[in-house]
């Protein structure tokens, strides 16, 4: 029973209570519920804290009368069944576990692996479960882990590495288990018991998987070397996919240009690095190695031989190839449109087509890999109840291998969600048809170009697609929505508009809420200044989440603005559930100024108008005939909601058919008439 299992860490902690003390955490992290004078808040933004007396008063007060009877979703433990769809309209946010619960404990200056009371100070399971009350006072109901599972320290980016580098998706990643508890409890234990304290607090926990992708130094290699690509270690220095010239930059590999790809000499130069296996090379050699203990390196050494790294699957795209990773081999045979340029006896490799199995499946799948890719979630169902997940270039799966993935979770449970990394808004009957929930999509893109009437043009298509998106200004990828134009105004504009915007879940991404700089990673829409965002004399300056140790500054002087508007607007989001997800109830209100959004939502007996003004830097004013929305003449009307002053009666109408709405710089009103 997981009742027992959140008694053991009670019991724990109970034990060791008074042993340590003096340990410092943002006071954001308890600004809810445990606020009082047993901590000492200190002039800096922060609390000491006994950390297991903490602990033991979370679980007690908060977890235990709540927790769950099973290691089940929260779906599965209900009874309910919406065929995933509860994603659509979630507040998810999305966490790095290694950042979003990292702090300097002992106030060092610096995030060490083990500091003066003789704790790691990177984020661990154990710490998000004190992170989570104060998520969930932000509306949270969905929480998004990045990857957990064990990933590779070889070729790392920064000082850490990538999590996206995945060695073994069934082991997690033990460097998210607490220093406090690991004597006692294992990092499965602690990541189990993450998930009961969320499910006891009614929020869902959703994880990312990589099955496209594997780390240079997978442990498969010793048992699958036949699941990898392989090049020859004396061409590793300029091997990078082909520039083939004719072709623009970044052009997805549509048959029509893939022609062209091979009819190029440089792409066979490319090919020309590749070759067999190393223990279909030499079987006997390879069982005199294969229990080495660095394995790859041996190959490398023996063979003359190394696993091939991945690139984008686009031509021509500026992007190096990715060093930490590389593709799984999903076929035994060549793609059909590459067999009228090669030899039969070519060896396997890496090129746009065989990236995009989606597009160029073969005709013998690697079914033994398949099998294991299609094993990883179900794992994770049965071991610690996850409710969902994000399946990362999913696009670029072969149809049979998605629906086996997607079937056989939802074998275990009808009601697991999936979010399809489609960023492309085009794409969304694909993704729906495909058996996701919900998508991406390009807010990241859209959202931060207000000047243009982009952003605009987003939030009034939004609830035509055919499948809802993420509501967002920013993903781990990009750069962060307060280091853009606009900063702090243009932040709160997004958020109070994210917040109750058509078809769409809300998706934070951790450090959004505290109006962070630094982005996480420069993988879309950034450029290389985005990394300079913070002050010179700041210890995390130059640093990349994605790949650095980073502490994101909770005690920023503002970390209490993004809650506020989140916690204003979460009853009017309440209200405008059902309509949201109903074109027959929405109305954009057309007009020629690009800065100027405005959404009717048409309830029983009352309009509900949302207007954002986009320009974060000067008013707009606009005066709006509302003659055709109307079925009454009632001029009663209440402002629910302004970024910029409190609620009141609602009188500014010119007449009983025009609305006179001034809205000062990024100013969101919502008005009930």
């Amino acid at each position: 029973m997981q009742k027992n299992n959140l008694l053991k860490f009670r019991d724990y902690f109970k034990k060791h209570e008074g042993t340590l003390n003096n340990v410092a955490v943002p006071d954001l992290w308890l600004s809810a519920p445990l606020q009082d004078d047993d901590f000492i808040y200190t002039a800096d933004k922060q609390v000491l804290i006994d950390p297991h007396a903490y602990f033991k008063r979370l679980i007690e007060d908060i977890y235990l009368n709540n927790a769950p009877s099973s290691v089940q979703s929260l779906s599965k433990q209900r009874g309910e069944n919406s065929e995933g769809n509860w994603i659509q309209d979630a507040i998810i946010y999305s966490s790095q576990v290694r950042t979003s619960s990292a702090w300097d404990h002992d106030r060092s200056g610096w995030l060490e692996d083990q500091n003066l009371h003789g704790i790691k100070e990177t984020g661990t399971f154990l710490k998000m479960l004190g992170l989570l009350p104060y998520l969930k006072s932000l509306g949270v109901d969905a929480l998004y882990l990045l990857p957990i599972m064990t990933f590779s320290k070889s070729h790392k980016k920064g000082d850490l590495g990538s999590p996206y580098s995945v060695q073994d998706f069934f082991t997690l990643d033990e460097a998210l288990q607490d220093d406090l508890t690991k004597e006692a409890f294992s990092v499965d234990d602690e990541f189990r018991l993450l998930i009961e304290a969320a499910h006891a607090l009614e929020m869902r926990v959703l994880i990312d998987i990589i099955p496209r992708t594997n780390a240079i130094d997978s442990h498969f290699i010793k048992d699958h070397p036949e699941w990898f690509y392989w090049v020859k270690t004396d061409a590793l220095s300029d091997y990078a996919s082909p520039y083939i010239e004719g072709i623009p930059k970044t052009t997805g590999p549509s048959e029509y240009y893939m022609k062209q790809v091979y009819k190029d000499k440089k792409t066979f130069t490319h090919i020309n690095r590749f070759d067999v296996n190393p223990k279909a090379k030499d079987p006997a050699l390879w069982e005199e190695i294969k229990d080495s203990d660095n394995l790859l390196e041996t190959i490398e050494n023996t063979y003359g031989l190394t696993v091939a790294p991945a690139f984008s699957d686009h031509i021509n795209d500026i992007q190096p190839p990715w060093s930490d990773v590389t593709f799984f081999r999903l076929y035994f045979d060549h793609p059909d449109i590459a067999k009228p340029y090669i030899k039969e006896d070519t060896p396997p490799y890496i090129l746009f087509d065989t990236i995009k199995s989606n597009l160029y499946p073969g005709k013998e799948p690697n079914t033994t890999l398949w099998e294991t890719i299609a094993d990883v979630i179900p794992y994770y169902q049965k071991t610690f109840g996850i409710d969902g997940a994000r399946i990362d270039m999913g696009h670029a799966l072969p149809k049979p291998l998605l629906d086996k993935i997607i079937n056989k979770a939802r074998n275990i449970d009808p009601d697991f969600a999936f979010i399809a990394e489609e960023l492309d808004n085009k794409n969304a009957k694909n993704a729906k048809e495909n058996g996701y929930n919900l998508f991406i999509g390009n807010g990241f893109y859209a959202q931060p170009r207000v000047f243009d009437g982009t952003a605009k043009d987003f939030f009034y298509k939004a609830h035509t697609l055919d499948l809802p998106l993420f509501a967002a200004p920013e993903t781990h990828d990009t750069p962060r929505i307060a280091s853009r134009e606009g900063g702090v105004t243009l932040s709160k504009t997004l958020l109070a508009l994210n917040m109750v915007m058509p078809n769409s879940a809300l998706f934070i991404n951790s450090g959004l809420e505290v109006l962070e700089t630094q982005p996480m990673n420069l993988g879309l829409d950034a450029t290389e200044k985005d990394k300079k965002h913070l002050s010179l004399n700041d210890p995390y300056y130059g640093k990349l989440a994605l790949f650095d140790k980073y502490q994101i500054h909770y005690t920023n002087a503002l970390r209490y603005t993004m809650r506020g508007i989140m916690k204003a607007l979460l009853p009017i989001r309440k209200k405008l559930s059902n309509a949201r997800f109903n074109p027959k109830q929405i109305t954009t209100i057309q007009t020629d100024n690009p800065f100027f959004v405005g959404i009717t939502y048409i309830l029983k007996g009352k309009l509900v108008f949302v207007f954002g003004n986009l320009n974060p830097f000067y008013p707009e004013q606009e005066h709006l005939n509302i003659s055709t929305l109307r079925n009454n003449k009632r001029t009663h009307g209440s402002l629910l909601f302004s970024t910029h002053e409190s609620p009141r009666p609602f009188t500014q109408l010119i007449d009983e058919n025009t609305l006179d709405i001034h809205l000062g710089p990024g100013e969101v009103k919502i008005i009930e008439l």
